[in-house]
């Protein structure tokens, strides 16, 4: 009882976390609902990046790749080389996952840094990139929850759940804890570093508004592509842990 009481207590505050802003939001009302607007916005733009430029790369293949096409499939092997070296051998079927989730943060992060998303005026608020909000973070991790349950019950069937006994039935609250410290440490990891890094540029052009933040914003990228490659390690690692059954 005191585990399930702890993990409804976890979920009621993963739950309050969706409220954290720092400034002022843009939303919308869809029914009863208060979406945020500049998350769907940004997000939209970002994946449209992505099929375009993914469309544009592939839309006459070469035999022998050149520019996009080859810029795309060495992107590919790179995210198959960090599939394979967490999950093992059946990293096949999770590559599409580990590299939606690559991409997806890795461009997103670079929108934020790059984009000049304040000459878009919005009614309240501003643009900023997709994770450098706590719903989109908490989104990402909580998919990649539901992956590696999927991958361990696809794998092992409820044998999957013998692993909360393991090596001892002792540890079964925190086994079961684990779980859902999971999630909350790679959405407060992702988000926290964007929201950071952006914070730091603001106030650094605020006061030196010239030369002195360009350096911070060239190591922003250089720490945004470090943190897309952190969530698709570790979503990677997870997914391999729960179908080899190890910790």
């Amino acid at each position: 009882m005191n585990v399930l009481s702890c993990s409804i207590n976890t979920l009621n505050g993963l739950y309050d976390l969706s409220g954290v802003e720092v400034g002022q939001h843009f939303y919308w009302k869809i029914g009863g609902f208060q979406v945020h607007g500049q998350v769907l916005i940004t997000s939209w733009v970002v994946i449209a990046i992505l099929l375009g430029s993914a469309a544009l790369a592939v839309r006459n293949p070469q035999t022998i790749p050149t520019g996009g096409q080859n810029f795309f499939e060495y992107v590919l092997e790179f995210i198959r080389d960090v599939s394979k070296t967490q999950i093992g051998e059946e990293y096949g079927p999770w590559v599409p996952f580990i590299g939606t989730m690559f991409l997806f943060i890795f461009v997103s992060n670079w929108a934020g840094a790059l984009l000049p998303w304040k000459i878009i005026q919005l009614p309240h608020g501003e643009l900023a990139a997709p994770t450098n909000d706590i719903n989109t973070t908490v989104a990402l991790a909580l998919l990649t929850s539901v992956a590696y349950f999927y991958a361990g019950l696809t794998k092992k069937g409820l044998g999957y759940f013998g692993k909360y006994i393991q090596p001892t039935p002792i540890l079964l609250p925190i086994n079961i804890l684990e779980d859902f410290t999971k999630p909350l440490s790679l959405s407060f990891r992702l988000f926290g570093n964007i929201l950071a890094d952006e914070l730091v540029v603001v106030v650094l052009v605020s006061l030196v508004p010239s030369v002195v933040p360009i350096p911070v914003m060239f190591l922003g990228l250089f720490t945004s592509g470090i943190q897309a490659l952190i969530f698709a390690t570790l979503a990677a690692a997870y997914i391999g842990e729960s179908m080899e059954g190890h910790h």
